[in-house]
């Protein structure tokens, strides 16, 4: 069948994008969850707002810190293997969850186990994938994969914050985990590895091209590539900058709106619906973000949409207690860039770096994404614990945003004698 497909008239590069839309799509339903289930643990079990925000801390660090080396794996043994072994890791994971009843097995379960699983796909697998497979239209793509977590997000969160409050939480995580298992057989059939082994060149090639070699020890390529990075002022930039982006989109708003909003009185199914619709507008700005990685200095990109970030999160702890405008103002500018960042951060990593180690390397810089997420889901709970709200977090949120737009700007000036890195020309991209 793939043999078929791939001697067809669509470049089979099309169809591994597709598949890699779909487990993106079924994953990000297990990074939707925890913002609906914060609010029935506490009352079912008692735990702690921080308690619960501690498991949700361990499941994004270990999101952030196989990135690296899943990039490795993927690069070592192929992406269709790792793909297959992290869905079976969130569907066991999240299904072991219902049974759970102390907070030390939602900190193995939810923490260490699911988030080494959904840590094995994601961002890497988004770079690794646009990197294999596309030469043309490698931003776009890069913005339309990305976006598939927010697709996800608003396909999931909705049904999960019903489930949650009209059958129970262990349902939503049923869902999730059937979620998971659905996307194994479609990878299974239809993912392949690199275009080399089915007799084709990536999409949009030059009759010359020549794919990278496979490297060696995965473990040894990951810190390999740490190595090289920690060189670069470049790369401390981009993981500072980066770091500021997941402490003020997952590990804040993705973790704790949904409770925020129930503080201010808004229905836990309503505040779903919102983080939803952030979802909606992540869509259009995820994939336009791509589309403008091609075409524009990706360090400009990064800057608006950090400042922008940065103003929606001071309006938020107003919007929350006020109108229903008010805070669909704030949905709008802060949905737009959700997840905007990756097209042009994954554009400069390349550029800076280069293609052969891009992914690795933007493995390290994705792990300092997610350590600002599990920093942030962790500390925002605590706050919340000792002062009893969330606007002194919102509003640091906010000026973290406006100091990484100063941090960016320095991308590719910074290391000597180099000038201002951008975007790659879309036929040599």
């Amino acid at each position: 069948m793939v043999v078929r497909l791939a001697r067809g008239r669509v470049h089979y590069a099309w169809i591994v994008f597709g598949v890699t839309f779909f487990t993106l799509l079924a994953a990000a339903g297990i990074r939707s969850t925890p913002g609906v289930l914060i609010v029935p643990l506490e009352h079912e079990f008692g735990w702690t707002r921080a308690e619960i925000s501690l498991a949700v801390g361990i499941n994004l660090l270990m999101f952030g810190l196989c990135g690296p080396f899943a990039a490795a794996l993927m690069a070592r043994f192929g992406v269709r293997r790792v793909l297959l072994i992290a869905l079976l890791l969130i569907a066991v994971g999240v299904g072991l969850t219902t049974a759970m009843r102390q907070p030390w097995q939602l900190d193995l379960l939810w923490g260490f186990v699911v988030g080494t699983g959904t840590g094995s796909m994601a961002g890497v697998l988004a770079a690794t994938v646009a990197n294999r497979w596309f030469v043309a239209r490698r931003g776009l793509v890069i913005g339309i994969l990305t976006a598939a977590g927010a697709t996800g997000q608003l396909v999931f969160l909705p049904v999960l914050a019903t489930l949650a409050v009209n059958q129970g939480w262990r349902w939503a995580s049923l869902v999730v985990a059937l979620a998971a298992l659905a996307a194994v057989p479609v990878v299974a059939l239809l993912m392949r590895d690199d275009p080399a082994r089915i007799g084709l060149k990536p999409y949009g090639a030059a009759e010359d091209f020549k794919s990278p070699s496979a490297v060696g020890n995965p473990f040894a390529a990951a810190l390999s590539g740490l190595g090289r990075g920690v060189r670069s002022i470049d790369f401390w930039l981009l993981s500072t900058s980066f770091f500021i982006c997941g402490a003020t989109t997952n590990g804040l708003v993705g973790t704790h709106l949904i409770p925020a909003s129930v503080d201010h009185g808004i229905p836990e199914v309503t505040a779903a619906g919102m983080l939803a619709l952030i979802g909606v507008f992540d869509v259009v700005g995820t994939t336009v973000s791509g589309w403008l990685t091609d075409r524009v200095d990706s360090r400009w990109l990064i800057f608006w949409y950090y400042g922008l970030r940065g103003l929606s999160l001071l309006l938020l702890p107003f919007a929350l207690s006020s109108t229903y405008l008010v805070l669909l103002l704030f949905i709008v500018f802060y949905g737009l860039d959700w997840v905007a960042t990756v097209p042009p951060t994954i554009a400069l990593t390349t550029n800076i770096f280069g293609r052969e180690r891009a992914a690795i390397i933007f493995g390290w810089v994705f792990a300092a994404h997610q350590f600002g997420a599990a920093f942030a889901a962790f500390m925002a709970g605590a706050l919340r614990t000792w002062l009893g709200d969330y606007q002194v977090t919102f509003l640091t949120a906010g000026l973290l945003c406006l100091i990484a737009s100063g941090l960016v700007i320095r991308i590719g000036r910074a290391s000597r004698g180099e000038s201002p890195a951008r975007p790659l020309a879309p036929e040599a991209a």
